[in-house]
């Protein structure tokens, strides 16, 4: 082998070696932090089964499973495929498939609507941090996030002759503005989950939310 072949296998190794070792970096805990790669979601199979964080797992709440970030750790994600957008909060560890860094529940999954194609490729952001495991505290229920503010408005209308809670809350992120159509503050988690439960039957897609004064 020549000099300049035995070079070129040098750089080649540095490179690719370099390369892989960035994409398995683990990302950072601190707010502000980012990374970006393959999620995943997991549903009924685990539905009710205890988490990492000791909570037990609801499928139909914005929660997910990381391998390396704090349990508790709130998280932006971002499908780049689509441009959707959803806020979860680590309470498992996972994904346990090579290449994939992150599972979110069904409820996630659904908001960044992958569920039919069961992966997407995503950028993470830590937004903060909360205890793991806390359950009380101030939650709600969210039934629609748009980015006109009208389809919001309309939604809110529809609902505020049965449930005079229902309101619209502004959210930015990214430089964008969403409008969050909510029902109700409950005190405690599973006072809101059996309302979201009732809100179910009657055909709407509820999820239960800490909302931000609990954070």
């Amino acid at each position: 082998m020549s000099c300049r072949q035995g070079c070129w296998v040098v750089v080649g190794v540095v490179l690719f070696g370099g390369c892989a070792w960035f994409r398995s970096r683990p990302i950072e805990p601190r707010i502000g932090a980012t990374q970006v790669g393959v999620a995943s979601w997991y549903g009924p199979g685990f539905h009710g089964n205890p988490t990492a964080s000791g909570e037990v797992y609801d499928q139909y709440e914005l929660t997910a499973a990381h391998p390396t970030l704090p349990l508790g750790t709130r998280v932006l994600v971002t499908n780049l495929e689509n441009g959707r957008q959803v806020e979860v909060r680590i309470n498992d560890r996972g994904p346990f498939v090579k290449g994939r860094v992150l599972d979110l529940s069904y409820a996630a999954g659904r908001s960044l609507g992958m569920t039919g194609t069961g992966t997407a490729r995503v950028r993470l952001e830590v937004l903060g941090f909360d205890a793991p495991g806390r359950l009380d505290g101030a939650y709600t229920i969210q039934l629609g996030s748009f980015v006109a503010r009208r389809d919001a408005e309309r939604l809110r209308r529809a609902l505020i002759g049965r449930f005079s809670t229902a309101y619209v809350q502004a959210w930015r992120a990214n430089g964008a503005t969403y409008y969050r159509v909510r029902v109700g503050r409950f005190r405690h988690h599973q006072e809101a989950v059996q309302h979201a439960r009732q809100l179910g039957r009657l055909g709407l897609t509820p999820i239960v939310i800490a909302t931000e004064e609990a954070r």
